[in-house]
């Protein structure tokens, strides 16, 4: 007898009160969260744009030690010396003028040009230019006055003729221990600006006066990065390095920067690498939303376990009241499982007998594979002994007409070219059996007309029979390309074939034209008839294996294929096309060679 199951009493709610108040107490722990990826994510920014920095710097040190001899190598030449010795030879200066401009196209150098002791410049590489500095006075640039000083004089500026940014290397030259002159280098240093890319980081120059020189942002340039003092706007306004002698200040908020520096040894200047805080920012705040995103998925986890553990205890006091109706349940899921499981041994039963004759279809597919390619080879090699074969029985009625007539040398010239043509057909046979297996051999240096010629032959007697008109534009120099003996013999004794086919289906008068094209590495062998040519679908089809126009006893659909492939396998190319006065166009391109003698390959010899 079922007892009556009492209805079980309403599950209340989770308490989210208490998920809520959890929630509170996690949440500070998103700080050290934060705190931990804003230090990880600086230090890696700070060490990526360390090293970079460090690259920088040591791309322009090189650029400027690279320059930094060159004055005082420059200073022996004897030319410069006499210049500043006879400054009113034209002649020497005119030498002068051109050993400087032949020095800095050599160099890379912007200008070079050489100042007598009075700052007045005598020579310089720009001599035949609009900004020349020849005739110029540039005794208020401290490089002149550091050389005079008998020191290394080293300097960054605009200059004022040309009104470019350019350092500047100079050094005196002495004559019996005294100086007599002043040499000069000037660069460019524009092309250490784009080396910097298009990146969020920022380059950043800075002189002794703390005024921006070189910059990756060009309104940045020449903005003082600190106030300059008294001194530093005295020394602007003697030396004139800027555009303007009061640089507008830099205003760079530190809360948007991080900077970081490195001292340019012997220059007093000072490059940085300004990285936006946002490269920071950023990712924090996408670990902080992930770590809320998980506290979050925490959160309603507890309250899904705290709901399953109410179900569950829900459960437990059901299971008491329910008993009679879990027995009923029981007996009925049992009978449920023997149906199941009955037909579960069925399926398995059935699935064992598809599985069999899934291995059965996979064998007869294997054997029809076997007969497609059994079949395949067949036809290929019916279709390429044909000609080979009506040549030799054409040979062997004629030997038999000659000896007949007593014309013995003429049969055996016969019968040499029936065993000449029996070993053609063995390479034929063994290149067919190497094309199956997929074969590839190293082509060589084959010379064309004679295989052309060799072709020809073969298909004269059927070309005579048809009164084919032959039209031949071959050089006679040997044209050499990369081929192999048969496989060239046997693409062109296709081609040849597939044209007098297509002729012998047109009324007289029938011609076929032979012509070459040649370039610097390939020769093109063109053959066109006066057929009526390719249709649209041979055009799109006739490479494809068992497709062709004719009628089953005239082909098999495989010679343009065969050609294509033999064509492909040795780097040239077999263009089809109808041609504008009518025909078909037939483009055969091969690779040039290098001329040699046409050695017999792997490929062709007989087996």
């Amino acid at each position: 007898m079922i007892t009556e199951i009492p209805q079980p009493p309403i599950a209340r709610r989770p308490r989210w009160r208490s998920l809520l108040l959890l929630a509170l107490v996690l949440l500070p722990l998103l700080w050290p969260v934060q705190q931990l990826a804003e230090r990880y994510y600086r230090e890696k920014l700070l060490e990526r744009n360390s090293q970079t920095l460090d690259l920088f710097v040591a791309n322009l040190l090189g650029t400027l030690k690279r320059y930094e001899v060159l004055p005082a190598l420059l200073g022996d030449l004897p030319a410069l010396r006499a210049a500043l010795a006879t400054p009113q030879d034209d002649t020497r200066l005119k030498q002068a003028n051109q050993l400087l401009k032949d020095t800095a196209e050599l160099t890379g150098a912007a200008v070079i040009y050489l100042m007598a002791t009075d700052g007045q410049t005598i020579a310089s590489s720009n001599w035949d230019q609009a900004d020349s500095f020849t005739g110029r006075n540039f005794t208020f640039r401290p490089y002149f006055r550091d050389a005079m000083a008998d020191k290394p004089g080293r300097f960054f500026g605009l200059g004022t003729s040309s009104g470019k940014r350019g350092y500047y290397f100079a050094d005196a030259l002495h004559e019996n221990g005294k100086i007599f002159g002043v040499l000069v280098v000037k660069i460019h240093l524009d092309h250490t600006e784009t080396l910097w890319g298009k990146t969020p980081e920022q380059l950043l120059v800075t002189d002794a006066n703390g005024v921006v020189i070189l910059t990756s942002q060009t309104d940045w340039r020449f903005r003082a990065s600190r106030p300059l003092s008294a001194s530093s706007r005295q020394q602007i306004a003697r030396d004139q390095p800027y555009p303007t002698i009061d640089p507008p200040p830099l205003q760079l908020p530190a809360q948007q920067w991080l900077q970081q520096s490195r001292t340019l040894a012997q220059t007093d200047w000072q490059v940085s690498i300004l990285a936006p805080r946002y490269l920071v920012t950023r990712p924090v705040q996408t670990v902080l939303l992930i770590a809320a995103a998980s506290l979050l998925a925490v959160l309603l986890l507890l309250g899904l376990l705290m709901q399953r553990r109410r179900h569950y205890l829900q459960r437990i006091a059901l299971a008491a009241q329910t008993r009679n109706e879990l027995e009923i349940r029981v007996h009925q899921r049992t009978q449920d499982l023997q149906n199941l499981n009955n037909r579960l041994k069925d399926e398995v039963l059935e699935r064992e007998h598809t599985q069999q004759e899934l291995l059965r279809t996979q064998d007869e597919l294997l054997q029809a594979g076997k007969l497609s390619a059994l079949g395949t080879m067949s036809a290929s090699i019916s279709h390429e002994l044909n000609q080979p074969l009506a040549a030799i029985r054409s040979y062997a009625d004629n030997a038999n007409i000659l000896l007949d007539q007593q014309r013995i040398e003429e049969t055996h010239n016969n019968l040499r070219l029936i065993s000449e043509l029996t070993t053609r057909m063995a390479s034929i046979i063994a290149h067919l059996r190497a094309f199956a297996r997929r074969d590839r051999h190293a082509p060589e240096s084959v010379a064309l007309q004679p295989a052309l010629e060799d072709a020809l032959a073969l298909l004269a007697k059927r070309r005579r029979s048809l009164d084919v008109e032959l039209i031949r534009d071959l050089p006679e120099t040997p044209l050499w390309v990369q081929a192999g003996e048969t496989r060239l013999r046997q693409v062109l004794g296709n081609l040849l074939g597939n044209a007098l086919d297509a002729l012998s289906g047109v009324a007289p008068p029938r011609r076929l034209w032979l012509t070459v094209e040649q370039r610097s590495d390939s020769i093109t062998l063109l053959i066109r008839d006066n057929g009526p040519g390719f249709s649209p679908e041979a055009l799109q089809r006739a490479r494809e294996p068992f497709f062709t126009t004719k009628t089953n006893a005239q082909g098999l659909g495989l010679g343009l294929a065969i050609c294509d492939n033999l064509i492909s396998a040795l780097g040239g190319e077999l263009a089809l096309a109808n041609h504008p006065q009518g025909g078909a166009l037939l483009s055969l391109n091969l690779q040039r060679a290098a001329g040699g003698t046409s050695a017999q390959s792997a490929e062709d010899s007989p087996l």
